[in-house]
């Protein structure tokens, strides 16, 4: 059966995108960008296989689909920005095999501008066709929660700019097909503005409850208490929570990739959550000095390596600084993960505790930096000989919180 959709990247956007659209009956292929990983389970890549999804390999096929998402990764550049590399790879893919009333959709986290600036113009040069006319051209941000059981792409209103009026129906009328809700933007501009607005909410009130961890623990507080009270105010308040710092694949951006567009609010939060791991670093080596030890050939334990429970995602997670930093200091380091079973950091291998409890009782400092569900943790707070609790996930009193 010939396909109807095209996701090209297979990565944390593309692999969800591409389930949903098998789960709705879209006949759908997707093509490869990178060596990307998604965060589907095997159990659900079989299912997708079993019910008709399949990988291509020849970009012909690109061309042969009414609708293309490209999906392809954005990750930071050495400078800070956005890598598009990959982005510009799929575009220039897709564009050789592009056939008119083709709906493209960038799904890619971009800053404002880049799908009429960057990727119409790939698009427009090497297929010979326009942007408004010959095909559609739409961008709709990503809003993927990986590994959440409560939000999926069906219960998610999806967000829909395109060049022209024109585009946004065309774009709508796929995304209709996956979700009970579609909101439509005026532009392009606005759709991408919508990611930028959603990431740095994100990342601005993390970094807001990261320093009252800091000022709570100096004023002997319970952050965590102060927390679960405030969240009972029905109005004006979102409960965030703090951690050993900001992972994931949805990145802080500072400004919109002009000049002077910065924004400052962002470039602090930024500065507060990057300080984070040093941050835990520096807590464990006090709890060790308190208890007569030194950091220096002090055993320690790392409990959750990835950037989110319950994933085997490592995109962006806190654990790779806290390990090096504990390194430094001279502490030899250990990890465990249920969905890491190998981990290395400044490439040595960290050696894995096979027996948990065993492993928790032999460490001098145990650290939770991932709630992972498999994880007993009234178990593993009597079993540990100290344990750090970055995610406030012990019993009160079980352990000491960041």
């Amino acid at each position: 059966m010939p396909a109807d959709l095209a996701v090209i990247g297979l990565g944390p956007l593309g692999l969800p995108l591409a389930q949903a659209a098998v789960a709705a009956g879209i006949p759908t292929i997707g093509y490869r960008t990178g060596p990307e990983t998604g965060s589907l389970s095997p159990a659900e890549l079989r299912r997708m296989l079993s019910e008709g999804f399949r990988t291509a390999t020849d970009p012909a096929e690109l061309g042969r689909v009414r609708t293309a998402v490209i999906c392809a990764p954005t990750p930071r550049d050495a400078d800070g920005g956005l890598d598009l590399s990959q982005v510009e790879k799929a575009a220039r893919t897709l564009a050789g095999h592009l056939r008119p009333h083709t709906t493209v959709i960038l799904e890619s986290a971009v800053c404002p501008g880049a799908t009429e600036e960057f990727l119409l113009p790939l698009l427009e040069e090497t297929s010979g066709l326009r942007a408004g006319r010959d095909f559609h051209l739409a961008h709709s941000p990503s809003r993927v929660d990986p590994g959440s059981r409560a939000f999926t792409p069906a219960n998610t209103p999806k967000v829909i700019g395109g060049l022209t009026p024109a585009c946004t129906e065309s774009a709508a009328a796929f995304y209709g097909r996956l979700t009970d809700k579609v909101v439509r933007a005026r532009g392009l501009r606005e759709a991408e503005t919508v990611q930028l607005l959603e990431t740095n909410f994100r990342h601005v009130n993390i970094a807001l409850v990261n320093e009252m961890a800091v000022l709570c623990h100096d004023l002997g507080v319970d952050l965590w208490d102060v927390v679960r009270c405030a969240e009972t105010k029905p109005f004006g308040f979102e409960a965030f929570r703090p951690g050993p710092g900001v992972g994931g694949h949805s990145v802080a951006l500072d400004g919109a990739g002009r000049p002077g567009s910065a924004l400052r609010m962002v470039e602090l939060a930024q500065q507060v959550n990057n300080r984070m791991p040093g941050y835990v670093v520096q807590r464990a080596a006090a709890l060790l000095n308190e208890h007569g030890k030194s950091a220096r050939g002090a055993r320690v334990l790392l409990l959750g390596v990835t950037y989110k429970a319950d994933l085997a995602d490592e995109q962006g997670a806190p654990a790779r600084e806290i390990a090096v930093r504990l390194m430094e200091l001279g502490a030899a380091v250990s990890y465990h993960d249920p969905h890491v079973p190998s981990w290395s950091v400044l490439d040595r291998p960290v050696p894995r505790a096979d027996s948990l409890y065993e492993a928790a009782a032999d460490a001098d400092l145990t650290i939770l930096l991932q709630q992972h569900r498999t994880y007993d943790l009234q178990g593993l707070s009597v079993k540990a000989q100290l344990l750090l609790d970055t995610r406030g996930a012990t019993p009160t009193g079980a352990a000491h919180r960041l």
